[in-house]
């Protein structure tokens, strides 16, 4: 569906400022909100928000509706009486620009764990009221996730298909029996995920008083090793013999690799998923509504059709393309949760039947400046050729800071962008591409702070490919200037993305 005219941000609440190792849902998010309230922003774009795997990705996460309960903000949780403030002395020092993931995440687990215990022992009617409620309405997922990381935990974080095998293939008094054996994990599992639900809404609610709505981020696959998989393996292609992926997602070869990109996910099962009427879609999809205003579909062609590799492949090479039910599974969302708020992750190769499908349900999708200069006046990513109906980033998560893009960029690059706006913002190069960005015809525009901050290449979320080191950047307190706000809100106002958004019914 189109969206009103308005731009936001682009940041990950793990790259907030914070004395405690990670950023987290407590001030610094909330003068964050004030930010961009203060420069007319109307969106804050964020990436899953849910619990990190291997490789601290929010890509690869051990449940595709869970929180992620590294956000919970330990301060917070000192007002709330369930942590002692000289306690957080643990977690300091820490880098101010990064994520050490391997320091935070043990240490910050260790208090969160006995915040679960002193709520367990302590909390009020009040407490146990609402965490009881929590738990009622998120059951569908909850009890599962919640089960899952008590019992990964267990057995020292192994994968749940080298569980011991009768939990394993979820039999029903091995799962009677780990379930009392593990009770009280359990019960800290929950309580972590009522903590982020209640932090969270209540900065959300916050953000939509100042006319600020988030856009979340919905990966189309889910991690092997989750909750989704182990609870509802029919609804995946497994091996029923080996409980490992059976078919594999990722992408062919193309320009950029000679073997294409092999991800490891499991791909769905469309045939049990359809006959349920697409009951796990349709809660992934409520669930994460309660959390966001709009949803951008990573990878949204896989549900047109998706690239199936075989198991024992170490290449996507031998993959072949399968059709998904991409209009199906819209059309039934649709009719239960009424018109999807969508915005369509739509990069890369994309078929006349990818965009026949985003159209039929009018998804924005997704225009990338970094891309606009490479080629001729018909590409596609060139502001000249954008529709309304679109979002246009800079760039995104995935890509080089505009800073860095610009260094590496070929003479070619450079001399098209300097034909094309004139003259290059004496402010550096960063602000002629959000000036490009805010003045398109796309209804939003999408900047990643590194961008409005004039940050290079050592600031990069994430680098495709590369195994290590993403994912960690933060921006340290104070990094934001008056100047840069001024500068901000005067083209946000200029460019006619500062009126009012209409919220969502």
């Amino acid at each position: 569906m189109p969206f009103p005219r308005s731009s936001g941000i682009l940041l990950h609440p793990t790259s907030l400022p914070s004395r405690l190792g990670i950023g987290d849902l407590g001030v610094a998010a909330y003068e964050f909100v004030d930010f961009l309230a203060d420069t007319r922003q109307q969106l804050w774009q964020v990436l899953p928000l849910g619990p990190t795997g291997h490789g601290n990705s929010p890509y690869m996460c051990y449940s595709s509706m869970a929180g992620n309960p590294l956000l919970i903000s330990l301060e917070q949780l000192c007002e709330d009486g369930w942590l002692y403030p000289d306690e957080l002395h643990d977690l300091e020092p820490s880098p101010a620009d990064w994520v050490d993931f391997d320091a935070v995440i043990p240490v910050k687990m260790r208090l969160l764990e006995r915040a679960a215990s002193r709520f367990r022992e302590g909390a009020s009617e009040d407490d146990l009221k609402a965490f009881e409620d929590f738990c009622a309405e998120f059951h569908f997922w909850l009890e599962e996730f919640a089960f899952f990381m008590a019992l990964k935990n267990a057995f020292g974080g192994a994968s749940w298909s080298e569980w011991d095998e009768a939990i394993a293939r979820r039999e029903p008094e091995a799962l009677a029996e780990w379930r009392e054996k593990l009770a009280s994990d359990i019960f800290c599992h929950k309580f972590l995920q009522f903590e982020f639900y209640r932090q969270w809404t209540a900065l959300k609610a916050y953000a939509n008083e100042r006319q600020i709505q988030i856009i979340g981020d919905i990966p189309i696959y889910v991690a092997h090793d989750s909750a989704d998989v182990w609870a509802f393996p029919e609804n995946f292609m497994i091996d029923p013999e080996t409980l490992t992926p059976a078919q594999m997602a990722g992408v062919p070869p193309d320009y950029f690799s000679e073997t294409g990109q092999l991800w490891g996910n499991p791909t769905y099962n469309w045939k049990v998923l359809e006959k349920h009427g697409f009951e796990w879609w349709i809660q992934r999809l409520s669930t994460l509504l309660k959390y966001v205003e709009f949803i951008r579909v990573d990878h949204f062609r896989g549900l047109q059709a998706y690239w199936a590799v075989p198991a024992g492949e170490t290449t996507a090479i031998n993959g072949e393309w399968v059709e998904a039910p991409g209009e199906a599974l819209f059309e039934t969302v649709g009719q239960i949760l009424g018109r999807l708020p969508i915005l369509a992750e739509d990069l890369g190769v994309i078929t006349p039947e990818v965009e026949a499908l985003r159209d039929q349900f009018e998804f924005p999708g997704m225009k990338i400046l970094h891309f606009a200069f490479g080629s001729d006046s018909g590409n596609p990513y060139l502001p000249t050729n954008y529709g309304h109906n679109s979002v246009v980033y800079t760039g995104t998560h995935d890509n080089d800071t505009t800073v860095g893009w610009y260094e590496k960029a070929s003479d070619y690059e450079k001399d098209r962008l300097l034909l094309y706006t004139g003259c290059l913002s004496p402010e550096g190069i960063h602000w002629t591409m959000i000036r490009l960005a805010l003045m398109s015809v796309a209804n939003q525009a999408i900047l990643p702070l590194q961008d409005v901050l004039g940050y290079g290449s050592d600031c990069r979320m994430n680098t495709p490919g590369v195994s290590g080191g993403n994912w960690g950047w933060r921006y340290r307190d104070g990094a934001i200037t008056d100047e840069m706000r001024e500068r901000l809100r005067a083209l946000t106002e200029l460019s006619n993305r500062a009126s009012g958004l209409n919220r969502l019914s």
